[in-house]
C-alpha cells in the first residue's frame, strides 16, 4: 500500500489499512513513515480492533507522537506525527 497525501501540501498522509490484521497495520505504518518528512502526520485507517493496542505501543516504542485516535463503526483512525 502506498501512502497518499491527504492534501496538496503533503503535510498529512492517509494510509488505508482496512482489512489488514495484526501485525500488518504496524508494518505498513513503519514503512510509510520512512517516506514522509519529520513532523509530517500519518493518518492510519484500520479495521483490526487490536490496533488500539498495537499502534499506541508502536508509537511509544519508536518515539513517534500519537496525536489522537478514534473509533466509529469499526473504523479505527490514528494520527501519528513522525519524530524528528
Amino acid at each position: 500500500m502506498r501512502p497518499e497525501p491527504a492534501d496538496a501540501s503533503g503535510a498529512e498522509t492517509v494510509l488505508d489499512l482496512r482489512g489488514l490484521a495484526c501485525p500488518q497495520p504496524v508494518l505498513h505504518a513503519k514503512r510509510a513513515l520512512r517516506t514522509v518528512p519529520a513532523g509530517a502526520v500519518l493518518v492510519l485507517e484500520c479495521t483490526d480492533p487490536l490496533t488500539v493496542i498495537d499502534i499506541p505501543h508502536f508509537a511509544r516504542q519508536t518515539g513517534h507522537r500519537l496525536l489522537g485516535q478514534a473509533e466509529s463503526d469499526g473504523l479505527y483512525v490514528f494520527r501519528l506525527m513522525k519524530r524528528h
